[in-house]
């Protein structure tokens, strides 16, 4: 079962999240801030991760970043209720994480998902193809 870490400090959207994806057989862990996400993320194996980018503290860019320093490639869904996801794909290190708008509906969030696994195959493939 694949298994999802999602960030986000509103409780409601991220229990909204879980009931989705549990649904579709995903295994989902929960952290309410960057800071409990980032430690979930170095304690344990995920196969995705789901940011919110307006975190308290640290924002998910650099949550986002922070993973993709341990894990190049790793498959990101960013999720925000502003226009800030206009410019990520404008950020090299971002270039491939899946945007999402907040609000969004259960089958967006699916594709989401499928999108980010997706485009870190790609990675994978391309990063075989080099080394």
């Amino acid at each position: 079962m694949p298994r999802i870490l999602v960030i986000d400090d509103q409780s409601d959207v991220r229990a909204m999240i879980s009931i989705v994806l549990r649904i579709h057989h995903f295994d989902v862990v929960e952290a309410a801030s960057a800071e409990a996400g980032l430690k979930e993320f170095e304690g344990a194996q995920f196969d995705l991760a789901i940011v919110d980018i307006f975190l308290q503290g640290i924002n998910g860019f650099d949550v986002i970043g922070l993973m993709r320093e341990r894990v190049p490639g790793f498959p990101v869904v960013a999720i925000s209720g502003m226009t800030a996801l206009d410019f990520v794909s404008a950020s090299p290190e971002l270039s491939d994480v899946v945007c999402l708008q907040k609000p969004f509906r259960p089958n967006q969030l699916v594709r989401a998902v499928e999108a980010a696994y997706q485009r870190s195959a790609r990675y994978i493939a391309e990063s075989t193809d080099v080394a």
